[in-house]
């Protein structure tokens, strides 16, 4: 059967894409591949044929939307993504998507056949809208607020005061002003003149809708029997999730750790005690035979038993390319894989 491996089509920081394929070589043809921090998919969708069991889970609730909505309804995303490069639309939308956060997040929680098609496209297109870290985490600068009656983003100031109120407004007059550049592709052409950059099937950007329900069709097929849950890591974890289905890939990418040295004001990470629980879990489930665990982080960061090997890799500067957040840590990522896993470098003797 051909490999059916298909890339993410958002930019997102910390993606796995680059080393997929080690992972799956030491994962193997496992009967159940559990992810709980799903983010861009990059493991999952880097997965050659067959498939199997899969679920996946992410906290953040936009994210779990899009890709429940992908699998359930790829042609509605579609349609809502399928929208020009606009720099009062992305700020309007980004502070629209962030003021339906906690509510759309309850409902995933709630209801595991929830989506919203609508909240999928327009924040699929914010993402491939928005250059370098941030857009709808809530831990930017920016804000939505109420300011003389109108809904209007404002930038806080470090004593989380607005300031510069009136700077994008958010109401049916339409008005803003620049706050952060949108990506405008490579042949120059500006705001309003082209599609926006969504997935990469080697075409670069503008994809014509045609292409673009195309492409959202495979992803929908690829996620067909994909479980994709939202909430907090552990509930995807259980053994009626992993173990008791056999050979069990449980791929871990929690948000980085203190110990890792990170900016945190690049990451959505909710809190930095998260790695070190997943950590503790991988150590243990790692002692059952029938677990295939692989842990990311970096050099430094988790201390591992002695018979888990690790891979090193280097993952680059990451997407946005920003001067500010180039920190040469694309070099210290480390992958550690528990003892059930295979092994498939030669041994030197």
């Amino acid at each position: 059967m051909k490999n059916m491996t298909l890339k993410s089509p958002f930019p997102y920081w910390g993606g796995k894409r680059k080393v997929a394929d080690e992972i799956w070589k030491r994962f193997g043809a496992v009967a159940n591949y559990v992810e709980p921090f799903f983010g861009s998919g990059a493991v999952l969708l880097g997965r050659p044929e067959p498939f199997s069991l899969e679920t996946v889970n992410d906290a953040d609730g936009l994210l779990a939307n899009f890709w429940r909505a992908l699998r359930a309804d790829p042609d509605a995303v579609s349609g809502f993504a399928d929208w020009p490069v606009n720099e009062n639309d992305l700020h309007a939308r980004h502070a629209w998507l962030v003021g339906v956060k906690d509510s759309l997040q309850a409902r995933l929680e709630g209801d595991p056949d929830y989506f919203d098609a609508k909240i999928a496209g327009w924040w699929v297109w914010g993402m491939a809208c928005w250059i370098g870290s941030g857009f709808c985490s809530g831990k930017g600068p920016w804000s939505a607020q109420e300011v003389d009656g109108a809904r209007q983003l404002v930038r806080l100031g470090s004593n989380g005061q607005g300031v510069n109120r009136k700077l994008v407004h958010l109401g049916s007059n339409g008005h803003g002003v620049n706050r952060k550049l949108v990506h405008l592709g490579s042949n120059g052409q500006g705001v309003n003149r082209q599609r926006v950059h969504l997935g990469n099937k080697g075409q670069g950007v503008n994809l014509q809708r045609g292409e673009l329900i195309e492409y959202f069709q495979q992803l929908a097929d690829r996620l067909r029997g994909v479980r994709v849950c939202c909430g907090d890591w552990s509930r995807a974890c259980g053994p009626s999730v992993t173990f008791n289905h056999g050979i069990t890939g449980v791929f871990l990418d929690p948000p980085y750790a203190d110990t890792a040295n990170r900016n945190n004001n690049l990451y959505r990470c909710e809190s930095k005690t998260v790695a070190h629980d997943v950590r503790e879990w991988a150590i243990e489930q790692g002692k059952n035979k029938l677990m295939r665990i692989c842990l990311a982080g970096y050099d430094g960061e988790h201390q591992m038993p002695d018979n888990w090997l690790v891979h090193v890799w280097n993952a680059g500067e990451g997407y946005g390319g920003q001067a500010t957040e180039r920190t040469g840590n694309g070099k210290r990522e480390r992958l550690w894989f528990s003892p059930a896993c295979l092994n498939p470098e030669p041994q030197l003797l």
